[in-house]
């Protein structure tokens, strides 16, 4: 059995080989470089289109308005009129903010669970890859007051987002005698390409979501290689590029 997980020059199949964990981790460390971003806290609302949850409550009407933070207090305009409202920056707090567009993003899958398929048990794949994702993106602000000291108190704006999404990438993945059916008797790196859909949570320090999609094998050993275009789920981290 030994003599099947390992090739003439000694270079070994089984799942906890050293080169394995080396694999592993450059994983880890191009996770590092790729997910993490600085942000700024944002202190104003950016100016731009919003929807407002229960703007009846606030005197506010329907549907979409531009609005505008000018420090101590908000001011409010109905598209395509001249109306406009303003509110005291004190009344805010209870308000949410919530601005949909589209979503572009480069993010990393650092681990892939592949199912069990061909008599090989389930995966638990971390090789390189890299993918470009475009979704819709929804946006969410709200405001909370924080005390600094007894009567002093200063106004905050939290930022969330959430999108869903396609993305296509470029990859590898180890080809062997295990995943080819002893088709293929030595290993190397097959380059792959990554389609699939993805779900973002945008926490505004970096990107984290789930995938699923598909590998495509770009040599002529797709014909053996039992994970072509077929199915895998994993976790993503990304760089938000807008």
């Amino acid at each position: 059995m030994e003599s099947s997980l390992a090739d003439k020059s000694g270079r070994c199949f089984r799942p906890g080989c050293p080169s394995r964990w080396l694999s592993s981790l450059i994983g880890l460390s191009l996770l590092v470089l790729v997910s993490c971003r600085t942000a700024a806290p944002t202190e104003v609302l950016p100016p731009d289109f919003y929807q407002i949850q229960h703007p009846g409550a606030h005197g506010l009407p329907k549907g979409t308005l531009y609005v505008q933070d000018q420090g101590d207090s908000i001011r409010f305009f109905v598209p395509g009129t001249d109306r406009q409202y303003l509110l005291d920056a004190s009344r805010t707090t209870p308000l949410l903010f919530f601005r949909t567009q589209v979503d572009v993003d480069v993010f990393t899958i650092p681990f892939k669970v592949r199912p069990a398929l061909g008599g090989v048990p389930p995966q638990l794949n971390s090789n390189f890859n890299a993918a470009l994702y475009l979704g819709r993106r929804t946006d969410i602000y709200s405001y909370r007051t924080k005390t600094i000291a007894a009567g002093l108190e200063t106004r905050q704006l939290r930022s969330r987002g959430l999108g869903y999404g396609l993305f296509g990438g470029i990859g590898s993945s180890t080809i062997n005698e295990l995943v080819t059916g002893g088709r293929v008797p030595f290993e190397y790196e097959g380059i792959i390409l990554d389609i699939g859909v993805a779900a973002i949570y945008d926490a505004r320090i970096f990107n984290v979501g789930l995938a699923a999609g598909a590998d495509n094998l770009m040599d002529s050993n797709r014909r053996y290689w039992i994970y072509h275009r077929r199915p895998w789920f994993g976790v993503l981290f990304g760089l938000n590029l807008n």
